[in-house]
């Protein structure tokens, strides 16, 4: 679980990196017309790029599922103490998403205008940010988007029944090399 700490603070050093480049970059920035301003918030409405900076945050949660099953899987216990101690490890991992997640997506949103709008106002013109937003509210982006799973899980399937076999057998083997690797460091201490 040491690895959660290093990706938060990862991020808190990004985010630092990120605000100091911000202010520099606001202090140079001029105002914001307000016919500019009105477009950059529509966009901002139907882009949410908040989401982006919450899944960052919930990553960590689904790599602790991942590591812990194949850590479980690797000590050979039973199937039923394994899906046991998953559940109870969900329980953590819900946690942490449930407390974590509205924390990163109020700060994204409180942070939005300083941050994505003077970007959007330096990079587009008015005109561009009316396409922009034309684009975003598109019911065909929407319908498209709606169909982005369905290619997914057919894509999908057609690659594990064409290359699963073997991708499961690196991904086994790669676990296993790892898993190796981690016990003689550990039991080498």
């Amino acid at each position: 679980m040491t690895h959660f700490p290093r990706i938060l603070s990862r991020l808190a050093v990004l985010a630092a990196l990120g605000a100091a480049s911000l202010v520099h970059a606001q202090a140079a920035a001029p105002a914001i017309d307000a016919e500019k301003q009105k477009l950059i918030d529509q966009v901002l409405a139907v882009w949410h790029p908040e989401n982006s900076v919450v899944m960052a945050v919930q990553r960590p949660a689904a790599e602790a599922m991942e590591k812990s099953r194949i850590a479980l899987q690797q000590a050979r216990l039973p199937a039923e103490k394994i899906d046991k101690t998953m559940k109870d490890i969900q329980v953590d991992v819900q946690k942490y998403v449930d407390t974590a997640s509205p924390l990163a997506g109020n700060s994204a949103k409180k942070n939005l205008q300083a941050t994505v709008a003077p970007l959007l106002a330096q990079n587009f013109t008015a005109d561009e940010l009316r396409q922009l937003v034309a684009m975003l509210q598109s019911p065909v982006k929407a319908k498209f988007e709606k169909v982005i799973p369905q290619v997914d899980v057919a894509v999908g399937k057609k690659v594990q029944e064409d290359v699963g076999a073997e991708v499961n057998k690196n991904i086994q083997a790669l676990t296993e090399s790892v898993g190796t690797k981690l016990r003689i460091a550990i039991t080498a201490k």
